[in-house]
């Protein structure tokens, strides 16, 4: 059975109060998880071990950060490493968030890199994949992002893959207020699970969990989460409301 995720990405926001606060909230939360279920929280660089001292022996709860360098150490004034994540326990990586690639111009080839730093140190990599507006309003989004999974993961083993965890987001869906709906959630979801069977076979794909990120509610969470190839979502401006969260959680499937 594949891991069913619910991921939060507080991206830049919050003081350090105030991410205890909303953790603090999160843990007096009703959330059940199954023996498959995982709540992942992608906090900023400064609050990753105070976050994890907060969720230490919480069955279930992990941390994220949200970003690694592609380099292992060196003069890189600002860049996080690996080896700095895994000294503080932290066990996911975001890499390729839609925001990365935009602002930070993170091309398909440095995330190629930043996928085999990442299982180097043993950290295991949330992989953002998704298309613009235009490029959906075109009709090429099948091949968009069948291109940016080629470009960035086709190099690893299948043994690197299994259980891998792909984050699919519809860019023009983010901080927008519009939503893929679920049938469009879905197909493209079956899309990235068929590219990855032709490459690596159904077992591998079928290990793998892919999270719908775009503009994710409580309000439409169970409908999205419902879809048989959608295992959970990558949630950004809901994250930061603990009630609105914890109901996200609970609809995992």
């Amino acid at each position: 059975m594949r891991k069913q995720i619910a991921a939060a990405n507080w991206k830049m926001n919050l003081s350090l109060e105030k991410a205890a606060t909303l953790m603090t909230d999160l843990l007096a939360s009703p959330i059940e998880l199954s023996p498959n279920q995982e709540a992942v929280f992608g906090v900023p660089f400064p609050y990753l071990t105070s976050i994890n001292q907060q969720i230490a022996g919480k069955k279930q709860f992990s941390l994220a950060a949200q970003n690694c360098s592609n380099k292992s150490s060196g003069a890189y004034t600002g860049e996080v490493s690996v080896e700095m994540l895994k000294s503080i326990h932290v066990p996911y990586v975001i890499i390729g968030h839609s925001e990365r690639r935009e602002y930070f111009n993170e091309s398909n080839a440095v995330l190629a890199e930043k996928v085999n730093i990442c299982f180097e140190a043993g950290l295991k990599p949330i992989f953002c994949c998704g298309e613009a507006l235009q490029i959906r309003e075109a009709g090429t989004q099948n091949s968009y992002v069948e291109n940016q999974l080629k470009e960035s993961l086709f190099h690893l083993t299948a043994g690197q893959l299994k259980g891998f965890v792909i984050a699919y987001e519809p860019i023009w869906a983010i901080g927008t207020g519009k939503t893929a709906t679920s049938e469009q959630a879905q197909e493209m979801h079956a899309h990235i699970r068929n590219v990855l069977s032709a490459k690596y076979g159904s077992e591998v794909a079928n290990s793998i969990s892919i999270l719908y990120g775009g503009s994710v509610k409580a309000a439409n969470a169970k409908e999205i989460f419902g879809q048989p190839d959608v295992d959970g979502g990558l949630v950004g401006g809901a994250s930061l409301i603990a009630a609105e969260f914890s109901a996200i959680i609970n609809s995992l499937k």
